[in-house]
């Protein structure tokens, strides 16, 4: 997880889904912000201090389009009628149940990486996974999202 991400989250930066904010007027009908997912090089430095999506050092080849894609699913970051956190035993967790897919695509330079971040918000980053060297010749490249449970959820924030 990012670090400028767990500290935008208590300042209410993110709308991963649709919550009505009564002590806020402005709020009191919320949209959900939109969240994506970019690829970015082996040489690249994309890490928990990473602030926000950049495309230097991202990966560029037939089918990928720079800032990659939208992450979808249900719930999905992205759905407005979506429930999507679950709170057990002291922590709360999120994972999208769509795959993340690049379709389609040929990126020969070898990559290792996957940013997700917010576009509605700024391209504010909000974690960084890495992954084993990859590289995909006129195929589909899929990320599989883990269970979303307290122990293997893509995004998990703990007491202590």
């Amino acid at each position: 997880m990012c670090t400028s991400f767990m500290g935008q989250l208590l300042n209410g930066g993110h709308q991963f889904g649709a919550i009505t904010l009564v002590s806020r007027t402005s709020l009191t009908a919320p949209t959900v912000d939109t969240f994506k997912a970019a690829l970015y090089l082996t040489s690249a430095t994309v890490n928990a201090s990473t602030t926000a999506y950049s495309a230097t050092n991202e990966v560029s080849g037939t089918g990928y389009t720079a800032g990659g894609v939208t992450i979808t699913g249900s719930p999905a970051w992205n759905a407005p009628t979506a429930t999507n956190t679950s709170i057990t035993a002291g922590t709360a967790f999120t994972t999208p149940t769509a795959s993340i897919t690049f379709t389609t695509v040929t990126l020969t330079t070898a990559f290792d990486a996957l940013l997700i971040y917010n576009s509605t918000q700024n391209n504010t980053a909000v974690s960084v996974h890495t992954f084993g060297s990859q590289t995909i010749t006129a195929g589909t490249f899929t990320l599989t999202m883990p269970s979303n449970t307290t122990a293997a959820a893509l995004l998990r924030i703990a007491t202590t």
